[in-house]
């Protein structure tokens, strides 16, 4: 199960929920998730890609794709917001945590 943490833009003041550690709802839901949080990029490349190696694999490639995916995609996302400006916004003890998980200074 995922770890949520709190991320508030600096400028913006919006706050979004990041998330750290296995995405259960990635590897049931493919690149949903993706789409349900507003990372288009994401899910257009991840389709492309799914798509490619499904052709060449019968699927294979896909489905081990996917499942690295889920383990991937949520350290994934939340750098990627933090990249964007969004700073940690929880309790110091999660925001330890979400550092050392994430591996961010």
């Amino acid at each position: 199960m995922a770890d949520v943490i709190l991320l508030k833009h600096a400028q913006s003041g919006i706050v979004k929920k990041g998330y750290v550690g296995f995405s259960w709802t990635t590897l049931f839901f493919g690149l949903f998730p993706a789409l349900f949080r507003a990372d288009f990029a994401t899910f257009i490349g991840g389709f492309v890609i799914w798509i490619i190696l499904a052709v060449f694999s019968y699927g294979i490639l896909a489905i081990i794709a996917s499942v690295v995916w889920a383990f991937i995609y949520n350290s994934y996302y939340t750098k990627k917001l933090l990249e964007r400006g969004y700073e940690f916004a929880d309790s110091p003890d999660r925001i330890a945590y979400a550092r050392q998980r994430l591996g961010v200074g």
